[in-house]
């Protein structure tokens, strides 16, 4: 299933909690999943009978950021669950936080 991500759209699991918001959008369609299956767009119905692949079950914590260099797509989790975002089989990482000027 491809996506084209436009920005502020948000998405679901299929299998878990887990809801995303498009930061930044990538530069074509994708393959957006979590937990290992599909993701679906708020308001829609999500398929019934899927459960949470093990190897997609790192988690998805609440008010971070993941980010995929090669797409430019960039996603904020605004509701955490126990399932991990990926592109395909590849997992996104967790965009890390910019560090503070010193104050010296």
């Amino acid at each position: 299933m491809s996506l084209v991500t436009k920005p502020g759209t948000r998405y679901r699991s299929a299998v878990d909690q887990t809801e995303v918001i498009v930061v930044k959008p990538a530069k074509g369609p994708i393959d957006l999943r979590c937990g290992g299956h599909p993701v679906v767009a708020i308001g829609t119905e999500a398929p019934t009978g899927l459960t949470l692949d093990p190897a997609f079950s790192a988690g998805t914590p609440l008010g971070k950021r993941f980010a995929d260099g090669d797409t430019g797509l960039e996603l904020l989790c605004t509701k955490g669950g126990a399932g991990s975002l990926s592109i395909g089989e590849v997992i996104l990482a967790q965009k890390d936080a910019k560090p503070l000027p010193s104050s010296d």
